[in-house]
Protein backbone atom coordinates (compact mmCIF):
# COMPACT_ATOMS: atom_id res chain seq x y z
CA UNK A 1 0.00 0.00 0.00
CA UNK A 2 1.33 3.67 -0.56
CA UNK A 3 2.09 6.36 1.94
CA UNK A 4 -0.90 8.39 2.64
CA UNK A 5 0.11 12.05 0.85
CA UNK A 6 -0.94 15.05 3.18
CA UNK A 7 -1.98 17.76 1.74
CA UNK A 8 -1.32 21.22 3.23
CA UNK A 9 -3.93 23.95 2.91
CA UNK A 10 -2.07 27.12 3.76
CA UNK A 11 -1.95 29.16 0.75
CA UNK A 12 -4.24 27.72 -1.29
CA UNK A 13 -8.13 28.58 -2.24
CA UNK A 14 -9.20 25.56 -0.12
CA UNK A 15 -7.81 27.27 3.06
CA UNK A 16 -9.27 30.74 2.18
CA UNK A 17 -12.82 29.13 1.39
CA UNK A 18 -12.44 26.82 5.11
CA UNK A 19 -11.59 30.30 6.73
CA UNK A 20 -14.19 31.97 5.26
CA UNK A 21 -17.15 29.13 6.20
CA UNK A 22 -15.73 29.43 9.72
CA UNK A 23 -15.89 33.08 10.16
CA UNK A 24 -19.34 33.47 8.25
CA UNK A 25 -20.85 31.47 11.07
CA UNK A 26 -19.63 33.45 14.15
CA UNK A 27 -19.44 36.84 12.86
CA UNK A 28 -16.98 39.22 11.79
CA UNK A 29 -13.31 39.06 12.93
CA UNK A 30 -12.83 41.94 14.97
CA UNK A 31 -9.53 44.03 13.46
CA UNK A 32 -7.82 45.40 17.04
CA UNK A 33 -5.36 47.42 14.88
CA UNK A 34 -7.85 49.29 13.37
CA UNK A 35 -9.66 49.45 16.36
CA UNK A 36 -6.67 50.69 18.41
CA UNK A 37 -6.64 53.24 15.90
CA UNK A 38 -9.58 54.75 15.66
CA UNK A 39 -9.44 54.42 19.53
CA UNK A 40 -6.11 56.43 20.00
CA UNK A 41 -7.34 59.05 17.42
CA UNK A 42 -10.14 59.90 19.11
CA UNK A 43 -7.80 60.23 22.09
CA UNK A 44 -5.70 62.51 20.43
CA UNK A 45 -8.69 64.46 19.18
CA UNK A 46 -10.04 64.44 22.98
CA UNK A 47 -7.00 66.15 23.80
CA UNK A 48 -6.44 68.35 21.34
CA UNK A 49 -9.99 70.08 22.09
CA UNK A 50 -9.12 69.82 26.02
CA UNK A 51 -5.43 71.73 24.79
CA UNK A 52 -7.51 73.86 22.93
CA UNK A 53 -10.22 74.74 25.18
CA UNK A 54 -8.00 75.40 28.35
CA UNK A 55 -6.04 78.20 25.57
CA UNK A 56 -9.36 79.96 24.84
CA UNK A 57 -10.15 80.07 28.63
CA UNK A 58 -6.76 81.56 29.01
CA UNK A 59 -6.60 84.35 26.35
CA UNK A 60 -10.45 85.41 27.56
CA UNK A 61 -8.99 85.98 31.21
CA UNK A 62 -6.07 87.37 29.99
CA UNK A 63 -8.23 89.61 27.81
CA UNK A 64 -10.65 90.28 31.06
CA UNK A 65 -7.31 91.31 32.91
CA UNK A 66 -6.66 94.20 30.69
CA UNK A 67 -10.09 95.61 30.18
CA UNK A 68 -10.43 95.71 33.74
CA UNK A 69 -6.82 97.45 34.74
CA UNK A 70 -8.71 99.90 31.90
CA UNK A 71 -11.59 100.41 33.78
CA UNK A 72 -9.84 100.55 37.43
CA UNK A 73 -7.50 102.98 35.61
CA UNK A 74 -10.73 105.28 34.45
CA UNK A 75 -12.01 104.77 37.90
CA UNK A 76 -8.83 106.03 39.69
CA UNK A 77 -8.48 109.28 37.17
CA UNK A 78 -12.49 109.91 38.27
CA UNK A 79 -11.77 109.34 42.17
CA UNK A 80 -8.58 111.64 41.95
CA UNK A 81 -10.97 114.86 40.28
CA UNK A 82 -13.83 114.28 42.71
CA UNK A 83 -10.92 114.02 45.43
CA UNK A 84 -9.69 117.47 44.73
CA UNK A 85 -13.28 118.93 44.11
CA UNK A 86 -14.44 117.65 47.74
CA UNK A 87 -11.22 119.46 48.84
CA UNK A 88 -11.63 122.32 46.65
CA UNK A 89 -15.08 122.75 47.98
CA UNK A 90 -15.11 121.62 51.80
CA UNK A 91 -13.20 124.84 53.13
CA UNK A 92 -15.28 127.54 54.42
CA UNK A 93 -14.37 129.76 51.73
CA UNK A 94 -16.16 127.95 48.96
CA UNK A 95 -19.38 127.51 51.38
CA UNK A 96 -19.42 131.52 51.77
CA UNK A 97 -18.35 132.13 47.86
CA UNK A 98 -21.46 129.63 46.87
CA UNK A 99 -23.86 131.48 49.72
CA UNK A 100 -23.21 134.78 48.01
CA UNK A 101 -23.91 133.76 45.09
CA UNK A 102 -27.31 132.37 45.87
CA UNK A 103 -27.91 135.77 47.81
CA UNK A 104 -27.26 134.74 50.98
CA UNK A 105 -25.48 137.13 54.02
CA UNK A 106 -24.16 136.74 57.33
CA UNK A 107 -26.82 138.03 59.93
CA UNK A 108 -26.47 141.66 60.58
CA UNK A 109 -24.92 142.25 57.04
CA UNK A 110 -26.67 144.71 54.95
CA UNK A 111 -27.15 143.49 50.86
CA UNK A 112 -26.89 146.11 48.43
CA UNK A 113 -28.75 145.29 45.35
CA UNK A 114 -27.57 147.40 42.25
CA UNK A 115 -29.54 147.14 38.80
CA UNK A 116 -29.80 149.47 35.94
CA UNK A 117 -25.94 148.58 35.44
CA UNK A 118 -24.97 149.16 31.54
CA UNK A 119 -23.70 146.10 30.22
CA UNK A 120 -19.57 145.78 29.52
Amino acid sequence: MAPARRVSYRGSSRAASATRARGAGTGAQIRWDRLSRVALGGVLCVLLYLYISGGISVFRAWRQAHADSAQVGALERENRELSAQHAALAGRSAVEAQARRLGMAHPGELQFVVSGLPGN
